[in-house]
C-alpha cells in the first residue's frame, strides 16, 4: 500500500480497479459489494462495459474514445461519492493522466490493478475478445494492438494469473481503507 493514508469522509470513497479485459476487475467488485452490503448502505458499482451501454454505447473503442469513457466514469465517480456513497469501478485502460486526475479529486480514493499475462487472458479470453482479435475481426483491444499502461503507482496489486480468490482479495483492499475496514466482519 505505498504508505498512503486513507480516510473516510462523508463523501464516501472510490476504490478503482484496473487491468486488462479478463482479469477479474468486475468479478473483485462484485466480492467488494457482497462483503459490505450486510454493513453499509450505498455500494455502486460502476462496470465500463455497463455504463457504456447506459449512455447510448455513443463511443468506440479507440484511444480517444476510450479516455471519453474514463472520464465519463470518473465523473460519475465523482458525483455518487460526494454523495457519500462507496462508488467500485471496474474500467480496462489505465490513462496516467486520468488515473493521477482521480487521486486529487475522488474522495477515498484506492487504486487496485489487477496484473495479468495476455497469455494467461487468452486461454481465460471469457467474452472471446482476443480470438476476434486475433482472427481480425476487432480492433482497438487494449494490450493486442493498443497499448497497455499498467498504472504506475497502484495501492494494491493482485497477479490474477494465480487465480487468486476474489472474497481474499476484497478483503485486503477493505483492508485497505481505514474507513471501511471495520464495518466488514470476517470470519
Amino acid at each position: 500500500m505505498n504508505g498512503r493514508q486513507y480516510q473516510q469522509t462523508q463523501q464516501g470513497a472510490v476504490v478503482w480497479v484496473t487491468g486488462l479485459s479478463g482479469s477479474g476487475k468486475t468479478t473483485l467488485c462484485r466480492a467488494i459489494r457482497e462483503l459490505m452490503q450486510p454493513q453499509r448502505a450505498g455500494i455502486i458499482l460502476l462496470d465500463g462495459d455497463i455504463v457504456r451501454e447506459a449512455f447510448g454505447e455513443d463511443l468506440g473503442y479507440t484511444l480517444a474514445d476510450r479516455r471519453t469513457q474514463l472520464r465519463r466514469l470518473q465523473g460519475l465517480a465523482r458525483l455518487l461519492a460526494e454523495q457519500g456513497l462507496l462508488v467500485l469501478v471496474a474500467a480496462v485502460y489505465a490513462d496516467p493522466e486520468i488515473l493521477a486526475r482521480n487521486r486529487e479529486r475522488l474522495p477515498g480514493y484506492v487504486e487496485v490493478y489487477l496484473e495479468s499475462s495476455l497469455d494467461a487472458l487468452r486461454r481465460r479470453d471469457t467474452k472471446g475478445l482476443y480470438a476476434r482479435a486475433a482472427r481480425g475481426e476487432i480492433r482497438d483491444v487494449v494490450g493486442v494492438d493498443l497499448p497497455w499502461l499498467p498504472p504506475a503507482h497502484p495501492d494494491l496489486v493482485f497477479n490474477t494469473d494465480r487465480h487468486e480468490d476474489p472474497r481474499e482479495m476484497a478483503r485486503l483492499v477493505i483492508a485497505a481503507m481505514p474507513g471501511l475496514r471495520d464495518l466488514v466482519w470476517t470470519p
